[in-house]
C-alpha cells in the first residue's frame, strides 16, 4: 500500500489507475470501515482511503483533540484490506491557508444533527469536496450509520454535478447491535453494556411502523422516555424520509428513524431504515 500526505505527490500515484474507488475516514479504524474497504474493491480498479481528522467540522467543546488518533495500527488495516493508496494530509497539506471558502448546505444543516453541532455539515461539505477534488474518484463510499451525513453528501454532488456515484454502506454492529463508532471506547463497562438499548428502542419503532402505526410523534416520544429512563440523555429520536430527512409528507414516503442521545459523557447516534 502506497501512503501519500502531499497533495502533487497522490495525483501523480493515481495517474493511468483506472477507475477510483475513495473512502475518507477520520481514522482510529473499526470493522465498520474494513468493510467499506472491502465494498469499494467491487467498484472499481483502485481503492483509495484518506485518514484525516478534520478540525473544520468539530465544534468548540467538542472532542477534536482527544479524538483517537492510531496511524499505525490503521495502516496494518488497510494494507490487510487491500487498499491500494493511502492518503494521509496533514493540516499544512490540505489547509495551507485558511479555508475562506467553504459549502453551505442547506436548510437541513440546523436540524437534528445539526441543531446539537452548529456548522458540523459545513465543515464535512467543505473537506469531502476537497478530498474529491484532490483524489477525483469515480465512486465514493460513505456508512449510513452517519445518515444525515451520507444524505448531505450525496444531495451535494447531484447538485454540484460532479461525476461521482455516492454508495452508502450497511452500519456494521457488534453481536448485541450497537453500532460500531471509533467513539465507543469512550464507553465505561456499565454504560457498554447499556448502550445496545438505543438500536432496540428504533427497531421497535421499525416494527410497529411496519405494523401500521401512524402516530409517529407518540413513537418518537415513547422512546426518548425509555432512554432516558435509563439514565441517557436524548438530543432527538425522529422519523423522517430517507431521501431529505424532512418530516414525511407522502404516504408512500421511504422513512428512516433517526436518533442520537448521550450515555455518560459519551454521544451516541443510530438510525435504522423502514
Amino acid at each position: 500500500m502506497q501512503i501519500h500526505s502531499s497533495i502533487p505527490d497522490l495525483r501523480a500515484a493515481l495517474r493511468n489507475r483506472g477507475r477510483i474507488v475513495f473512502v475518507p475516514t477520520m481514522g482510529n479504524l473499526h470493522a465498520g470501515h474494513i468493510a467499506l474497504m472491502t465494498q469499494a474493491r467491487a467498484h472499481g480498479d483502485t481503492v483509495v482511503a484518506s485518514i484525516f481528522v478534520n478540525r473544520l467540522q468539530f465544534g468548540p467543546n467538542e472532542d477534536f483533540d482527544k479524538y483517537p488518533r492510531t496511524f499505525a495500527a490503521d495502516c496494518e488495516k488497510l494494507a490487510a484490506a487491500g487498499v491500494d493508496v493511502l492518503f494521509a494530509p496533514t493540516e499544512a497539506d490540505l489547509y495551507p491557508e485558511p479555508q475562506a471558502y467553504q459549502v453551505e448546505p442547506p436548510a437541513i444543516k440546523d436540524q437534528l444533527e445539526g441543531a446539537f453541532r452548529p456548522g458540523h455539515f459545513g465543515g464535512v461539505a467543505t473537506v469531502v469536496l476537497k478530498l474529491f477534488n484532490i483524489v477525483q474518484p469515480q465512486v465514493a463510499l460513505f456508512g449510513k450509520k452517519d445518515y444525515q451525513q451520507l444524505m448531505v453528501l450525496r444531495n451535494m454532488t447531484r447538485q454540484l454535478a460532479l461525476p461521482i456515484e455516492i454508495v452508502g454502506g450497511d452500519t456494521v454492529r457488534a453481536d448485541d447491535g450497537l453500532a460500531l463508532s471509533s467513539r465507543n471506547g469512550y464507553l465505561s463497562a456499565a454504560e457498554r453494556a447499556e448502550a445496545p438499548r438505543l438500536y432496540r428502542v428504533l427497531s421497535r419503532i421499525r416494527d410497529a411502523v411496519r405494523a401500521g402505526e401512524r402516530d409517529f410523534a407518540k413513537l418518537e416520544r415513547e422512546a426518548a422516555a425509555e432512554l432516558d429512563g435509563h439514565g441517557w440523555k436524548t438530543d432527538y429520536v425522529a422519523l423522517r424520509q430517507q431521501a431529505d430527512l424532512q418530516v414525511p409528507q407522502a404516504a408512500n414516503a421511504q422513512l428512516v428513524v433517526v436518533a442520537a442521545s448521550r450515555l455518560g459523557a459519551t454521544r451516541l447516534i443510530d438510525n435504522v431504515e423502514i
